[in-house]
């Protein structure tokens, strides 16, 4: 009921001969502005409340396609901006994009919970479904994560693209995996290593000289010299060895 109001009153706003007061427009529509970035140029949509959608500008055929498919999907109508969002380009240039505001209203609980942890992996780093699945306490529920990320309304800030299947397989991505292997490569993520260490039998990395224990999809494990590095199956059999947590992707399991 709601947003067929502010449809309605949009209509009747469009036609007044004066503009309405901005923030009786701002109430009831989204703004949109373009805004490059190092990879992927991107449309942004945002309101009052923060960011609601993240196009890349190469997967639309411009500003009107993407402001119509904002309309259908969220049923706002969406106005050019007279600038762009603060932070966003600095967002894009950086990787990270956790002092932003988003607009998430839309997307339950789960999907807000999923988001949200995604946002917290730094770049250059990679996480796995069940990562994401163990950080929202819920272990089982690694499907439904994969689902929630495929939905992603501001993927490149909220960082989907840095979840990857547990067998180290770049997986899945709303843009296509050359698009996502495109994001991983400018962050500097080896995808290839990475594959090849879970292929060799490591569900979780030991570096000998640090004693510290990753995920196959954390930096440390990447960056460890090749002779350093210790494959495990068990977390447990890593912490007998004398093997710390990694501080920065803190593993779980068995």
């Amino acid at each position: 009921m709601i947003e067929y109001e502010d449809r309605l009153l949009a209509g009747i706003l469009s036609q007044l001969t004066e503009a309405a007061p901005p923030q009786l427009t701002d109430r009831i529509v989204a703004r949109w502005a373009y805004v490059e970035g190092p990879v992927e140029d991107v449309y942004v949509a945002f309101t009052t409340v923060g960011i609601s959608s993240v196009v890349p500008a190469s997967t639309v055929g411009g500003a009107e396609e993407f402001a119509a498919d904002f309309s259908r999907r969220f049923g706002k109508p969406l106005l050019p901006a007279a600038r762009q969002p603060e932070g966003v380009a600095r967002a894009l240039r950086s990787g990270r994009a956790t002092d932003l505001r988003f607009d998430l209203g839309a997307l339950t609980p789960f999907e807000r919970a999923v988001l949200g942890v995604t946002l917290q992996i730094p770049p250059g780093e990679l996480r796995p479904y069940s990562w994401v699945a163990g950080r929202i306490d819920r272990p089982r529920a690694v499907r439904a994560v994969g689902t929630a990320l495929g939905h992603n309304p501001v993927p490149v800030l909220i960082p989907c693209h840095r979840v990857i299947r547990s067998d180290g397989h770049i997986g899945q991505y709303g843009f296509g995996q050359a698009m996502k292997r495109r994001l991983l490569d400018a962050e500097g993520v080896d995808v290839d290593l990475v594959e090849g260490m879970v292929r060799g039998g490591a569900v979780y990395v030991g570096d000998a000289s640090t004693q510290v224990v990753c995920m196959p999809t954390c930096r440390r494990a990447r960056d460890a010299a090749t002779e350093d590095r210790r494959p495990f199956r068990r977390l447990g059999d890593a912490l007998a060895g004398g093997y710390r947590l990694c501080p920065e992707c803190r593993p779980v399991g068995r």
